[in-house]
């Protein structure tokens, strides 16, 4: 599940490569994923409390909250809490951003941003 939401991430965000298309919500909204990817840049942004990191705590728990509303997340936020991973309330992101983000985050975890021309 791990894998899947990274490598789909990165497939998702190399549809913004030119410049021109950096400034596109839907680009934004699906920054901060980057520190899911990544443990240490992760650990990093808690330890110094960044905004990043408080997107992706506020991110997490409103994850909790939408489980009924998308199984696949279940897995996906034991996967990261096993990683120590955990979400927080901040209240630093819109709600309709989150559930942006959410909807994101399951088109990831549905394979819809995967390529499977990448796995042997």
């Amino acid at each position: 599940m791990f894998r899947i939401f990274c490598e789909s991430y990165d497939n998702y965000i190399s549809q913004y490569k030119d410049v021109a298309f950096q400034n596109e919500y839907r680009f934004k909204i699906a920054q901060p994923l980057k520190l899911l990817k990544d443990l240490d840049e992760y650990e990093i942004a808690r330890k110094d409390n960044t905004l990043e990191y408080k997107q992706i705590s506020d991110l997490l728990f409103f994850m909790e909250q939408q489980i009924e509303r998308f199984p696949k997340l279940k897995a996906f936020l034991w996967t990261l809490e096993s990683r120590d991973i955990k979400g927080h309330y901040f209240g630093v992101v819109y709600e309709k951003d989150l559930m942006e983000q959410v909807k994101l985050v399951n088109m990831f975890l549905s394979l819809l941003y995967w390529d499977n021309h990448n796995c042997h």
